[in-house]
Order: C-alpha cells, then sequence, then structure tokens
C-alpha cells in the first residue's frame, strides 16, 4: 500500500524502481528484527565489561569487588549470545550498530536497573531458566522496547521502519516468552514463508498498478455520490487492492481480504475511513456474488 501511495504521489510509472525499492524495504525489516534482540546482547555484554573494570579499581568497594552477577549469568542472554542463527544472520547482513553506537547500550542499561522489572529479579534469590525467561520477556516489553532514545535512533536510522517496529517487537516478545533451555526453539524467523509467498507480494503489487484503472471503475460506479477528487487516496489505493485480491487472488478467502483492509484502513487513513470502505466493500461481494463474478477456489473461501 505505500509503495503504490508512493508512486502516485511521485506521479511515477518506473514500477520496477518502485518494486526494488517494495523489497528492499521488507529485507530491512530483517534487519530491525537483529538490531533489536543483539541489543540484548550487548547490553550483556556491556554489563559484564562494566562489573569487571570496577572490580579491578584501585579502591573498589566491597559491593564492586563482589558484585551480583546475576544479570549478566541469566540463562537466556548468554543463549542468545551462543546462539549459532543469530550470530550467522548478524554476519551475512553486517550488523554491527551497537558496536559503533554504544552509548545507547548505556542508556539502555541505565534504564534497566532503575527499573522495578529489573531489581525485582536481582533481589529474588531463587533462579531457574523459567524465572530467567519471563524477567527476559517482561524487560524487553517493559523496558527496551518502549524507551524513547531508542526509537529515536532507530526512526532516525531507517524512516520505513517506523511502521514495521511494532511488527518486530512483537515477534521478538513472543520468542522469548517461548524459548527452551536447549537453545533449538530460538532461530532467526525467515522474512517469507515459502516462495510463493514472497511470489505474493510483487503478484499484489503488479496487478494493482497495472489494473489501476480497471478497479477504480469497480467501486467508482458503486459510489454515485462520491467522485475520484473526493475520496481520500490512501482510501482508493485500500479499495484497489482489496479488489484486486477479489478478483485476481482465487485462493484467498473473502472475509481474510476484507478484515486486513480495514485493519489498515484504521492505521493510515481517517477515522471514518474504515466504515465507509467496509460499506463499499460488502456491496461489492454481494454484487459479484449475485453475477457470478467472485471464483474463489478451496472450501472457506467465501
Amino acid at each position: 500500500m505505500q509503495s503504490i501511495y508512493a508512486m502516485h504521489q511521485n506521479d511515477s510509472d518506473n514500477m520496477e524502481k518502485e518494486e526494488k525499492f517494495l523489497f528492499h524495504s521488507i529485507e530491512n525489516i530483517r534487519d530491525l528484527y537483529l538490531i533489536m534482540i543483539s541489543a540484548l546482547v550487548e547490553i550483556r555484554v556491556s554489563e559484564e565489561d562494566y562489573i569487571e573494570k570496577s572490580s579491578k579499581k584501585h579502591l573498589a568497594t566491597s559491593e564492586e569487588r563482589n558484585p551480583n552477577k546475576k544479570f549478566i549469568n541469566n540463562e537466556v542472554l548468554q543463549l542468545l549470545e551462543e546462539n549459532n542463527s543469530l550470530s550467522v544472520a548478524m554476519a551475512e547482513r553486517k550488523i554491527n550498530n551497537w558496536k559503533q553506537n554504544d552509548d545507547y547500550i548505556l542508556v539502555l542499561l541505565e534504564a534497566i536497573k532503575q527499573s522495578e522489572v529489573y531489581n525485582d529479579y536481582i533481589k529474588d534469590s531463587e533462579s531457574s531458566f523459567e524465572k530467567d525467561r519471563d524477567f527476559i520477556a517482561l524487560l524487553f516489553t517493559e523496558v527496551i522496547a518502549p524507551n524513547e532514545k531508542l526509537y529515536e535512533y532507530l526512526e532516525d536510522y531507517k524512516l520505513t521502519w517506523v511502521d514495521d517496529i511494532p511488527l518486530v517487537n512483537t515477534m521478538i516478545a513472543k520468542q522469548l516468552k517461548q524459548i527452551k533451555p536447549d537453545g533449538n526453539s530460538f532461530f532467526v524467523p525467515r522474512l517469507y514463508k515459502d516462495a510463493d509467498d514472497k511470489d505474493f507480494v510483487k503478484s499484489l503489487f503488479r496487478k494493482t498498478v497495472l489494473n489501476d484503472r480497471e478497479l477504480a471503475k469497480e467501486f467508482i460506479d458503486k459510489t454515485p455520490n462520491w467522485d475520484t477528487e473526493r475520496i481520500a487516496e490512501v482510501d482508493a489505493i485500500i479499495l484497489k487492492m482489496a479488489i484486486c485480491e477479489f478478483l485476481k487472488f482465487p485462493s484467498i478467502p473473502v472475509k481474510v481480504t476484507i478484515n486486513e483492509y480495514l485493519e489498515i484502513a484504521k492505521e493510515y487513513s481517517t477515522p471514518k475511513s474504515s466504515i465507509f470502505i467496509n460499506g463499499i466493500l460488502d456491496n461489492l461481494i454481494k454484487d459479484y456474488q449475485t453475477n457470478n463474478k467472485l471464483i474463489k477456489t478451496g472450501r472457506g473461501l467465501m
């Protein structure tokens, strides 16, 4: 939707260029994921380094000579640091953001130490993998992910990440809650489920762009009180994409299409857009069914 919107805004007909940027943006989601998950590793490394240096000070305090190492010994943090899937992905994508911007790691570490989540964990004399896992999952969702300085850094680093941050943070939070002691349960997720998944991105983009006028006619005729100028551009694009799925993607259930685009409308368009779009799509479905224009294959696709 954003790529098609960009083409409209730039009055561009260079579909290949926009398609290339679309896939580049999707690839960058993996980099965002790696940066976020690696922050946990770097935070542990930073704290370990601090503890070691403090203990060697000439006038080290008793607390500095005998520090509480529960945080740096956290089993989940150690597991992430040793995880092969993560190490390989980091090397392949050349992710070294925190080595170059360690001041942000120090900011996060300070926020962690001031948090109730951290202090409750440190004070707990009992240790187990489950407690370590619950702590890290809670720490990520309540302290790290919402950190404003981190968000500002990510936004400045790559503007397209603004919309991807919630998706990536949700994925990481889910993974952390499910991680197991053997480490085999943690892996860097694939961007696409399979080749068909990636092909769908290209196909939906191309079919919507190439059939722009044809798709517009489908709903303009159904909205006699609205001319093209009066329909918000984002709404028009959402309608075109939804209609494209109705007519040119027989394997996608109608309800899935409607639900997905209503969510997009709520996120990116005007407050009343989802109601407007839902009404048009509902009328179109009835019309397509009456005229046998809607062909869906498989069970439960209506």
